[in-house]
């Protein structure tokens, strides 16, 4: 175990001079042969690496996105070239270049951390069987051995015999139960980790075999922490129980402001951002601009919880500009579940048709001319005749009404039971 850790001294040495430093500085507040001082100083670790990873999270999240609009398309390739593994990876390779996509760029978080997680083991396991290693001289290496962990020595490890516990002056019970319940929470915030992905942060439009596989990793993780859980020391759970709860909270930071579109998280997500919009009458943050200028680039690409969005803005009188800004507007726009622009105003109704009886049952006018006409009702909007105003304000002396030539002319006098007005004209008969 040596010869493998003077190997990998590149790695071994930097992570045991942050550790020192951290302990330098909690050794001052707590003690330096306490086992707050030291685990303290690897929880610092945890996150000295986890924050210098958030732009290898972000490209994770990126291409995790990428990869779920990628589904459909992968299984077309999938079963248009089913018989021909060959070309079937050639497509695939395609793919990946022309949408710039990398299927390895979601593992790069736990590839990056896998240096540091491994140089941690090394310096932990020289710790236990008391040797030196990087910048951990004697002095400190005494200090270490003599460090618990609510009981639980630092270097412990849950299937070590009770000879070997009780030389680093701990019980064989205590480091037991100690390494259970760590192992325990470490498989648990795992297990919550990758469920919280799945059931919020899914798009649940798209069926494919990434969601399925997903869901297996959900379970076969916590089973792996587990099993492997019971070979590591104290301080590595403690290393490993640290970054699973910030992967948590980090993962949930995400799911709440940068949710994937389509999921659940989204549609909680816009509806938040619908009554914060609505209640100042603008976008207030930058992260808030960025959301509503991406939904207003996709036009009728808009998924259902989009379109709510972008129709709720219009009937508070608010209209997304593409820059991301949401302004006043006049009438509202609204769209509809196809992604086609309606409108929020009431459609308009056919004036009701009036019966054969209603048409005839009219008061005659008398007039000069002796041409029979109907009486209109006033508030009927199907009326031809004349308001009362208007009749008045012309002169009536001589004054004949000037009745519709038709194409075989008109009559003077409607018949008996012929509608009266203007008469659709007669076709020319045929000789």
């Amino acid at each position: 175990m040596d010869t493998i850790a003077s190997l990998f001294s590149f790695i071994t040495t930097p992570v045991s001079w942050v550790i020192v430093q951290f302990h330098t500085v909690y050794g001052a507040i707590f003690g330096a042969d306490t086992g707050w001082a030291w685990g303290l100083s690897i929880v610092s670790l945890v996150i000295l690496i986890r924050i210098c990873l958030i732009p290898l999270f972000v490209k994770q999240i990126k291409a995790t996105r990428a990869m779920q609009t990628l589904q459909p398309e992968m299984k077309k390739i999938q079963e248009r070239y089913k018989t021909d593994k060959q070309r079937q990876s050639e497509e695939m390779m395609k793919l990946y270049k022309e949408t710039g996509t990398n299927p390895l760029s979601s593992c790069l978080p736990i590839l990056a951390q896998s240096p540091f997680f491994f140089a941690l083991y090394h310096v932990l396991n020289a710790i236990a069987t008391g040797s030196t290693i990087g910048v951990i001289n004697e002095s400190l290496l005494a200090s270490a051995r003599k460090a618990h962990i609510v009981g639980a020595p630092l270097a412990a490890k849950f299937t070590d015999s009770s000879s070997t516990v009780e030389a680093l002056g701990a019980s064989l019970m205590d480091v037991r139960v100690v390494t259970a319940i760590m192992i325990v929470l470490m498989s648990a915030s795992q297990f919550y980790t990758q469920r919280q992905l799945m059931t919020k942060n899914v798009d649940t439009t798209v069926k494919t075999p990434f969601m399925q596989q997903q869901k297996m990793l959900m379970y076969v993780f916590p089973v792996m922490f587990a099993v492997f859980g019971i070979n590591f020391p104290v301080g590595v759970l403690v290393y490993w129980l640290t970054t699973n709860v910030w992967t948590m909270g980090q993962q949930m930071y995400v799911i709440r402001n940068n949710p994937t579109p389509g999921s659940k998280a989204q549609a909680a997500y816009l509806e938040r951002l619908t009554k914060h919009v609505t209640h100042h009458g603008k976008t207030r943050r930058r992260s808030e601009k960025t959301i509503v200028k991406a939904i207003v680039a996709k036009g009728r690409d808009r998924n259902e919880f989009e379109r709510k969005f972008i129709n709720a803005l219009s009937k508070a009188g608010l209209a997304a500009q593409a820059d991301g800004t949401v302004l006043k507007g006049e009438t509202a726009v609204l769209e509809n579940e196809d992604g086609t622009p309606g409108t929020g105003a009431p459609k308009r109704q056919q004036p009701k048709r009036q019966s054969k009886a209603q048409r005839q049952g009219g008061p005659r006018a008398a007039g000069e001319s002796g041409t029979a006409t109907h009486a209109a009702d006033d508030s009927s909007p199907t009326s031809l005749s004349k308001a009362p105003d208007e009749q008045d304000s012309k002169p009536a002396a001589g004054a004949k009404k000037a009745q519709p030539q038709s194409g075989g002319g008109g009559r003077s006098k409607a018949q008996s039971g012929q509608r009266k007005g203007p008469q659709r004209p007669k076709s020319p008969s045929k000789k």
